[in-house]
């Protein structure tokens, strides 16, 4: 692929992720992609034969964008939950200015049941990613006495994936960004270990 088709594939990726974040799998066609960016509908099919082809493409590039933030946030020294605020605080911020109100994970995974298994596939090893992340940074958490857990790391983990995007869901249906803050602040709240007193002699 040439340094011209790479460029219009990646707009047509960015085009496909911005309109399945807000409308879902069902909710777009190539004709709106071509609205988008400005392309011919026979060029969208060129890159990507098939809409299952382009949505697993937008899914594999969120992913690797997803791997490559948290790599850097690992590498930043930053401990457990210095990096579990920088990834909601990341979410907060894209729904309060709507430049990302929704993750597209998120969006297709509402549609599972409905969507062709090669994206199912794609949109279930997304969470499985993240809910194995999650359970690396609450177990450094747990290590370095930072974080206290209620139950299993899994169980922690996969509860927290389950807030996180039920807070989403929940501010966007009642357009309220503020809650999405409320209330996952709560959550790593409750998970920060308090300091231990100190013996009185």
């Amino acid at each position: 692929m040439t340094v011209s088709g790479e460029a219009t594939a990646s707009r047509i990726v960015e085009a496909g992720r911005q309109l399945i974040m807000r409308r879902g799998y069902s909710g777009f066609s190539y004709a709106d992609i071509a609205d988008a960016i400005d392309i011919r509908k026979a060029s969208i099919h060129h890159h990507f034969p098939s809409k299952t082809d382009l949505v697993i493409a937008v899914l594999k590039e969120w992913r690797a964008v997803f791997d490559a933030d948290m790599a850097a946030l690992e590498a930043s020294g930053a401990d457990a939950l210095g990096q579990l605020r920088t990834y909601i605080g990341h979410w907060e911020r894209c729904i309060a200015d709507d430049s990302a109100p929704f993750c597209v994970a998120g969006m297709l995974g509402a549609e599972l049941p409905s969507l062709p298994e090669e994206v199912a596939q794609e949109v279930k090893a997304f969470f499985d990613n993240l809910t194995a992340w999650l359970e690396q940074v609450l177990e450094s958490g747990v290590k370095n006495d930072l974080v206290k857990l209620g139950s299993s790391v899994q169980t922690e983990a996969a509860s927290l994936v389950s807030l996180v995007y039920g807070a989403m869901l929940a501010a966007r249906a009642c357009g309220n960004a503020t809650l999405f803050k409320d209330v996952t602040d709560n959550a790593v709240e409750k998970l920060i270990k308090p300091p231990k007193k100190k013996r009185i002699t």
